[in-house]
């Protein structure tokens, strides 16, 4: 039996580590110093105005070009408390306990957290 290239991550993630993963697109969120991290070490953000478990994500237009979305992929799939919700536009993002995840233009490193606390609505996601 062949192993898939999602079998060999799954296999070799570490155990801080969620692989988000479908068929075609693959997105690795780590929980890095008590906090979220997405592609290339950058932190997650939630959002106050967008309402858990909703599905939706309020943050559009002008808001996502400060605010990009961690997007995910037409074929992930939710795994535990991370799921996937369809935006307006109608491309995928994640979320975490039913929060949209959101990275912030002005953070230019990994470890950055120039987003929290942002007009005290932003804030760092923590697991």
């Amino acid at each position: 039996m062949k192993t898939s290239h999602l079998q060999v991550l799954r296999a070799i993630a570490l155990p801080a580590a969620l692989v988000l993963a479908g068929a075609a697109h693959a997105q690795m969120i780590n929980q890095t110093n008590g906090m979220l991290t997405g592609e290339k070490g950058m932190t997650l953000y939630t959002f106050d105005k967008d309402a858990a478990n909703s599905g939706k994500s309020v943050c559009n237009g002008n808001c996502e070009k400060n605010w990009p979305p961690a997007m995910a992929g037409a074929s992930d799939k939710a795994s535990g408390a991370y799921s996937v919700i369809t935006r307006d536009d109608g491309k995928m993002q994640w979320a975490y306990k039913g929060k949209p995840l959101y990275y912030f233009m002005k953070d230019e490193k990994a470890g950055d957290t120039k987003g929290d606390g942002v007009g005290s609505v932003w804030h760092t996601a923590t697991p």
